[in-house]
C-alpha cells in the first residue's frame, strides 16, 4: 500500500484576520461618512478630501494583505500605520479648529484602530504596544493638550490593542500544543497499526518455531531458543515508547500549527482501490471449521472495506488466542449480529479461561494480542472490544463496530497532500 505525507494547517486566528478585513472597509465607509456630514465646517475640505481619497483606494487596494498573517508582512504594517498616523496629524490642519479643540474626531477616526489590531494579530501584545503608543502621541499631538476625551481614547486603544494581542499570542502557544497532541495521537496510531501487523505475522511465526523447536530438539531446539530470544526482543521494541518527531525549526508556521501524519492508502481508505461495502461474512467465512462454529444473519452484513478488514482480523486474533491458551481440541463460536446502527462480533470458546489479571500482565510483558490486535482494531474504528472470561468457563470476545463510523483517524481540519 501506498504511504502519503499529510499536512494540515491549523490556524486559529484566520478568523480574525477575516473580521479585520471586514472592519477597515466598514471604518473607512464611516470616516468617509463623518466628513461628509460635516464638510462645510472644514477650513481646507479639499485636503480632507484628498486624504479620502488616498485612505479608500489604500484600503481597498491592500485587503489582500490583512487576509492572512503570512501576506501582512512589516513593510506593509509600517505603511499602513504611517496612513493613519498622517490622517491623525493633518486633522487640525484641514479641520476648524473649534472643532478639534471641542473634541471632533480625526480625519481617520475609528479606522485607525484597524491599523493597530493588524499589529497586534500579526505581532502579539508587543507589536500592539508600539502601534497604539505611536497612535496616542500623534493623537495629543492633534490636539494640543491632554484632554479628557483624548486620554480615554488613547488609553481604550491601548489597552483593547495589548489585550487582543496577548490573547492572540496565548491561542497560538494554544494551536501548537493541540497541534502537537494531535501529531503524537497520529503517531501512536500508526505504530499501534504496525504492532498489530507484526503481532500477526512474525511474533507469530517465532512464537511457533520456538514450540516445535522445544519438542524437536537437537539443533531444531537450538533455533527455537534463537527465536525465542528475538521474539522477546521484538516484543520489546513493539511495547517501547514513541520515536522522538524529527525536528521542525524550519517549518513555516506563518499559516498556522503543522500538524503532519504519514498513512497509508489502501482499498476502503478512499483510494483507487475502494470497492464500496464489503459482506463481513466473505471475511469470516475462512475461520469455520471442525472447531470453529460460525453463525451469521442470512442477508449481508455491509461494512465498509478498512471496516471489515479490520474486524476479521481481529475475529483472527482471538482465534489464534484460543489455539494457543486454550489448546488445538478447544471449540470456538463465532456470532455475527447486524443491528440497525452497529455490526456485533463474539468469539466464544470453552477453554480454561483467563486467570484475573493476566492480560495486564502479558501488556506488561509487550504481549499486544489482545491490547492491539483486538482492542486497538476496535477502539480506531471507533468501536469497542470486551473481554469477559470466567477461570474454568471459557472466554468471551465480543467486537462492536459502528456501521457509520467512517476513517477515525483522519486529523481535523483541511489537508494538503503533499
Amino acid at each position: 500500500m501506498a504511504r502519503r505525507d499529510t499536512v494540515m494547517r491549523m490556524s486559529v486566528e484566520q478568523p480574525l484576520w477575516r473580521a479585520l478585513t471586514g472592519y477597515r472597509v466598514l471604518t473607512m465607509i464611516y470616516a468617509i461618512g463623518l466628513f461628509a456630514s460635516a464638510h462645510d465646517e472644514f477650513t481646507r475640505p479639499w485636503l480632507a478630501v484628498a486624504y479620502f481619497a488616498v485612505l479608500g483606494a489604500w484600503t481597498l487596494a491592500t485587503l489582500p494583505r490583512v487576509a492572512s498573517a503570512a501576506a501582512c508582512t512589516k513593510p506593509f504594517l509600517a505603511a499602513d500605520l504611517a496612513v493613519a498616523l498622517t490622517g491623525i496629524l493633518l486633522t487640525p490642519v484641514a479641520d476648524a479648529a473649534e472643532r478639534v479643540h471641542d473634541g471632533g474626531p480625526t480625519l481617520p477616526s475609528i479606522w485607525t484602530a484597524g491599523s493597530v489590531l493588524a499589529f497586534a494579530v500579526k505581532g502579539g501584545w508587543r507589536w500592539a504596544a508600539l502601534a497604539s503608543t505611536l497612535v496616542a502621541v500623534a493623537n495629543l499631538v492633534e490636539r494640543g493638550n491632554p484632554a479628557r476625551d483624548t486620554v480615554h481614547n488613547v488609553v481604550l486603544v491601548w489597552v483593547a490593542s495589548i489585550a487582543i494581542g496577548y490573547v492572540v499570542e496565548v491561542a497560538r502557544a494554544s494551536e501548537r500544543t493541540l497541534a502537537r497532541a494531535l501529531e503524537i495521537e497520529a503517531a501512536t496510531r500508526e505504530r499501534e497499526r504496525l504492532a498489530r501487523d507484526i503481532h500477526d505475522g512474525v511474533l507469530q511465526v517465532l512464537a511457533m518455531v520456538q514450540r516445535r523447536g522445544a519438542v524437536i530438539g537437537g539443533e531444531a531446539a537450538e533455533l527455537g531458543r534463537m527465536a525465542g530470544e528475538q521474539e522477546v526482543a521484538l516484543r520489546t521494541l513493539v511495547s517501547g515508547g514513541l520515536v522522538p518527531a524529527s525536528p521542525r525549526a524550519s517549518e513555516d508556521t506563518a499559516r498556522g500549527a503543522v500538524v503532519r501524519t504519514v498513512e497509508e492508502d489502501g482499498p476502503g481508505d478512499g483510494g483507487p482501490g475502494d470497492g464500496g461495502p464489503v459482506d463481513l461474512r466473505s471475511l469470516l467465512a475462512p475461520h469455520a471449521g471442525s472447531r470453529v462454529s460460525l453463525a451469521e444473519p442470512g442477508a449481508p452484513v455491509l461494512l465498509a472495506p478498512r471496516a471489515a478488514r479490520e474486524v476479521a482480523a481481529a475475529v483472527g486474533a482471538a482465534l489464534d488466542n484460543v489455539r494457543r491458551h486454550a489448546g488445538e481440541q478447544a471449540r470456538a463460536w463465532i456470532l455475527v449480529e447486524d443491528e440497525p446502527d452497529e455490526v456485533i462480533v463474539t468469539v466464544r470458546d470453552d477453554g480454561p479461561g483467563i486467570p484475573e489479571g493476566r492480560l495486564a500482565q502479558a501488556e506488561g510483558e509487550g504481549r499486544l494480542g489482545v491490547a492491539l490486535s483486538i482492542r486497538g482494531r476496535l477502539r480506531d474504528l471507533g468501536g469497542s472490544a470486551d473481554v469477559i472470561s470466567v477461570p474454568g468457563q471459557g472466554t468471551e470476545v465480543e467486537l462492536r463496530v459502528p456501521k457509520d463510523r467512517q476513517r477515525t483517524n483522519d486529523p481535523r481540519g483541511k489537508a494538503e497532500q503533499r
